[in-house]
């Protein structure tokens, strides 16, 4: 029978049943986020207000970073896997997320100017590379924190993903309203107060951590390399990506290249490995894995429009009342919070009741709502008149669309990864799922970038040019939809449920080649 066991480090008490180092991550986490969504949500308007880039280049600008802020988690997971382990990892990570948002609070006088620009790149750069650092690692000390058969370790993982979603809804209420009221720096130092506040709760909690997160190998991690100790050269490591990402974010075709080029060669990998060397079974979960991969692209480039193009259409054509257009982006974290229990609730209902859809029906289910959304908002737009100011109710429901097509994909996606993996496979094909959203990022920049109202002449152009652009990815996601949940039976069947066996049942028979059951726990896109 399954129970709790009790932990090394007892002593130091629990709360709420659960050991005290989780609400130190949870803190830690939710001040993160409050600074990531926070900046995020003054993002574009920066690009466009501050230093005049144009609508498109904002979006593509845009893409670039909330893509390499994806990709870099691959790097901050091996290093903290292989040598530094995670809770220095995340503590590097902090302190350059830290300097990178009180670096953003650097306005300079805006415009074109070279020098000032430069730092603002340099702050990005700082953000994205700290990002990787901690996203990969944090939610690792987490499960550290619990033997495998806790039944506690669902519970955790619920309250660590509220601190995420509850940082992100608070940082893009404040930290907007203070950059759009008060000025860019005040925003941005808000991020960065929220940062260090979660850096001195993440310093302050390490005995409450219980050992968790420490480097595989102390010794080595001390012992020196060309003369320095192997943790500091690490550590330069980190700033040599931040010197990379301060150049890369500034060219951001170099960034879809590479991406393209990556991808093509992780995907062909992929299929070649499930080709040549799996068994049958094995092989087709592969192959189920991959169409969930490939249509999480296309999700991501039309959802992750909420921080750019959909940003900018707040601002300039919807009627709200005197609310700083980057307050409603807080919308999806709140949605998500109120939501993901009825959706967990209502799957587990299903489910016991033989009527639950499959995995790739979801999928089908999270387009239909992302199309919706766009539509709803484009026949709103018209019904009231195009030289109207939208009603702020259209923002509210194409945000409650997105987020429930997210709750139907982003947690699904993440156990099916998990479920669909050969135990030798299951860190490839995360990281590929992981790679998909980064590839989907910065999709989302360039479907901005079309949106760019210098594109359209004349009063009430560039509204309309944002509409119709809304209405063809709506109908394309629709369409798609329906696609997938037509094909969603041979998916399924791809998936092989019916010989899926737990982990430690195949242990126990030697077979560990194996897909995985054991369950992923949600984080949203940005988490």
């Amino acid at each position: 029978m399954t129970k709790a066991y009790a932990q090394p480090g007892d002593a130091a008490g629990t709360f709420l049943g659960h050991p005290k180092g989780l609400f130190v991550l949870f803190f830690a986490e939710m001040w993160e986020r409050f600074s990531y969504y926070g900046m995020r949500a003054l993002l574009i308007f920066y690009l466009t207000k501050h230093w005049l880039f144009s609508d498109g280049e904002s979006g593509v600008i845009y893409g670039a970073y909330t893509a390499l802020v994806y990709i870099t988690p691959v790097l901050g997971g091996y290093l903290a896997d292989k040598w530094l382990g995670q809770r220095k990892a995340v503590l590097y990570g902090a302190v350059l997320l830290t300097f990178g948002h009180f670096i953003m609070g650097f306005e300079g006088d805006g415009g074109q100017d070279p020098a000032s620009l430069n730092i603002f790149w340099l702050a990005l750069a700082f953000i994205i590379v700290g990002s990787g650092f901690l996203k990969a690692n944090i939610s690792v000390i987490v499960g550290q924190l619990y033997p495998r058969t806790d039944v506690r370790r669902d519970g955790a993982y619920t309250i660590f993903y509220m601190g995420i979603n509850l940082g992100a809804f608070l940082g893009s209420l404040l930290c907007g309203y203070l950059g759009e009221t008060y000025g860019w720096a005040y925003g941005f130092g808000a991020a960065g107060f929220g940062m260090l506040l979660g850096l001195i709760v993440f310093i302050w909690g390490k005995p409450l951590l219980l050992g968790r997160g420490e480097a595989p190998d102390p010794v080595k991690l001390a012992a020196p390399v060309m003369g320095i100790k192997l943790e500091w050269l690490l550590y330069l490591v980190g700033l040599v990506a931040v010197a990379v990402c301060w150049w890369m974010v500034q060219n951001q075709a170099i960034v879809g290249t590479l991406l393209g080029l990556a991808g093509a060669v992780l995907v062909a990998y992929v299929i070649f490995t499930a080709v040549v060397k799996l068994p049958r079974e094995d092989r087709d979960r592969i192959f189920a894995a991959m169409f969930l991969i490939l249509g999480s692209i296309l999700f991501w480039a039309l959802f992750e429009q909420a921080g750019s193009s959909l940003n900018l259409f707040t601002d300039r054509y919807v009627d709200r009342a005197g609310v700083p257009a980057s307050v409603f982006q807080s919308l999806n974290a709140g949605y998500i919070v109120l939501l993901a229990p009825l959706f967990a609730a209502l799957w587990t209902w299903l489910g016991r009741r033989n009527m639950e859809p499959s995995a790739p029906a979801k999928f089908g289910l999270a387009m239909l709502q992302l199309g919706l959304g766009f539509l709803v908002l484009k026949w709103g737009a018209e019904a009231v008149g195009m030289g109207v100011a939208t009603p702020v109710l259209f923002i509210f429901l194409i945000y409650l669309l997105h987020t429930t097509g997210e709750l139907c994909l982003s947690p699904v996606g993440l156990s099916a990864m998990n479920r669909l993996s050969p135990a030798h496979m299951a860190s490839l094909i995360m990281g590929t799922w992981f790679f998909a959203s980064a590839t989907g990022n910065f999709a989302a920049g360039l479907i901005a970038a079309a949106t760019g109202s210098e594109k359209a002449s004349g009063e009430g152009a560039g509204k309309a040019l944002v509409l119709d652009v809304y209405q063809t990815i709506g109908l394309w996601a629709i369409g798609f939809g329906v696609l997938v949940i037509l094909v969603s039976p041979l998916i399924k069947k791809l998936m092989h449920l019916d010989t899926l066996r737990d982990a430690d049942e195949l242990a126990g028979q030697g077979e560990l080649g194996e897909p995985q059951a054991a369950g992923v726990h949600p984080e949203p896109k940005g988490a």
